[in-house]
C-alpha cells in the first residue's frame, strides 16, 4: 500500500513537473474571455506576415537575422492587435453558430484551384506546402475568413453612400483621379573617353572632345533628315539605353533633373535637340511622346469614389464595434513587453476608439 502510494505521489509530482515545463515551454501572451493566444501562435502569424516579404523563413530565422528582427518590430504590434480582434469575433461567430459546410469549403476550394490554376492535385499540394499550409490549415484560415466576414456584416449593418459624400471625397482627393503629363524620350550618347593629367588628375582632351561634339552633331543631322533616331542609336550610341533604341520613360517631365527638363520643354513631339554636353560626352535627345495631365470626370470616377466612401465608413463602422468588443471582453495580459506593444498600436489610433 505504501508502495502504491509513494508510487501516485511520484506520479502526480512527475505530472506537475510536465504542466509547468510545459506552461513554461508554451509561453502564454494573452487570455481573451479565458481563450489563450500563445507565443508559438504569435510566431506562426510572425512567419505568414513575413512570407509576405520573404520566401522560406522558419522559426529560427525569427532569432537569428536582423533585418527580419526588425522586420518583426514593425509588423508585431498590429499582429498582436489582430489576433486580439480575431479571436473576439470568432468567439462572436461561435456563439451564434456560425461555421463553414463542406459543400462550401468545396466550392471555394474549386474557386482557387481554378483562379490559380491548380486543378492538377499534386500542383495543388505542392502550392500547399510552399505556403506551409495542410489542407486542414486551409480550411480553418478560409472558415474564419467567412465567419469574421459574417460577423462584421452583421456588426456595420447597411451602409449607404450619398452623392454628397461621393463630391466631397472626389473634391477633397483630386490627386487619386489626376493622371500627370507623361513623356518618353530617346537618347544618343557619343562618349568621351576621360584622360589623365600630370599627377593622375582627370584632364579635357580637346582632340577627343571635338570629334566626339562633331559625331554628335552629324548623328543630329542624321534624323533630322528623316533617319530614323532609334535605329541611329541603337549602332551609334554608347548609353545602355541602346538595347532599347535609346528609349526611356514614360516619364512625369515634373520629376526630371531640371538640367534634363530645361532641354526636354521646348521641344515639341519628333523634334531633336542640339547636342548637349554633359560628364560622359556629348547626348542627343529626341521628344518621342507626350501626354497633357488629365482629370477622370467625376461622373466616370463615381463608381470608384462610391467604392472608396463605403469602405471607410465599413471600417469606421467595424473599429466601433471591435472596441465595444474589446470593452466587453475579459482581457487579461500574461507578458507586459506584449500588453506594451498592443497599448502602442491602439493609443496611434485614436479613431479605434472613438
Amino acid at each position: 500500500m505504501l508502495l502504491r502510494k509513494a508510487a501516485v505521489a511520484a506520479l502526480v509530482v512527475a505530472v506537475a513537473s510536465l504542466t509547468l515545463r510545459a506552461e513554461i515551454l508554451e509561453q502564454v501572451l494573452v487570455k481573451v474571455n479565458g481563450e489563450i493566444f500563445t507565443k508559438t501562435d504569435l510566431e506562426q502569424r510572425q512567419i505568414q506576415a513575413l512570407r509576405q516579404r520573404n520566401r522560406g523563413v522558419t522559426p529560427e530565422d525569427l532569432k537569428n537575422d536582423e533585418t527580419l528582427r526588425r522586420a518583426l518590430e514593425d509588423i508585431t504590434p498590429q499582429l498582436l492587435v489582430d489576433a486580439v480582434d480575431e479571436m473576439l469575433v470568432m468567439q462572436q461567430a461561435r456563439d451564434r453558430g456560425y461555421k463553414m459546410s463542406d459543400e462550401q469549403f468545396a466550392n471555394i476550394l474549386e474557386r482557387i484551384r481554378k483562379e490559380n490554376k491548380l486543378e492538377d492535385e499534386q500542383a495543388f499540394q505542392n502550392a500547399l506546402k510552399q505556403e506551409g499550409l495542410t489542407l486542414a490549415d486551409l480550411r480553418k484560415q478560409l472558415e474564419r475568413q467567412m465567419v469574421m466576414s459574417r460577423i462584421q456584416g452583421d456588426a456595420v449593418g447597411k451602409v449607404s453612400v450619398t452623392e454628397e459624400e461621393e463630391r466631397t471625397y472626389y473634391q477633397s482627393h483630386a490627386g487619386e483621379f489626376t493622371t500627370p503629363s507623361a513623356i518618353t524620350i530617346r537618347e544618343i550618347l557619343v562618349e568621351v573617353e576621360p584622360s589623365t593629367g600630370p599627377g593622375g588628375q582627370p584632364a579635357i582632351n580637346v582632340g577627343a572632345d571635338e570629334a566626339a561634339k562633331a559625331q554628335s552633331e552629324a548623328l543630329r543631322a542624321r534624323a533630322v533628315a528623316g533617319e530614323d533616331f532609334g535605329e541611329i542609336a541603337s549602332k551609334e550610341s554608347s548609353a545602355a539605353s541602346k538595347a532599347n533604341g535609346g528609349l526611356i520613360g514614360p516619364l512625369n517631365i515634373d520629376e526630371l533633373a531640371p538640367a534634363l527638363r530645361a532641354i526636354i520643354e521646348p521641344l515639341k513631339v519628333g523634334e531633336v535637340s542640339q547636342p548637349v554636353r554633359t560628364q560622359r560626352g556629348y547626348q542627343l535627345f529626341k521628344l518621342e511622346s507626350a501626354t497633357p495631365t488629365t482629370v477622370l470626370p467625376f461622373d466616370q470616377a463615381r463608381d470608384q469614389i462610391a467604392e472608396k466612401v463605403y469602405g471607410q465608413k465599413r471600417g469606421t463602422a467595424l473599429r466601433a464595434y471591435l472596441v465595444k468588443l474589446r470593452g466587453q471582453a475579459i482581457i487579461e495580459w500574461k507578458s507586459d513587453e506584449a500588453k506594451k506593444l498592443y497599448d502602442k498600436v491602439l493609443a496611434q489610433v485614436p479613431s479605434t476608439q472613438s
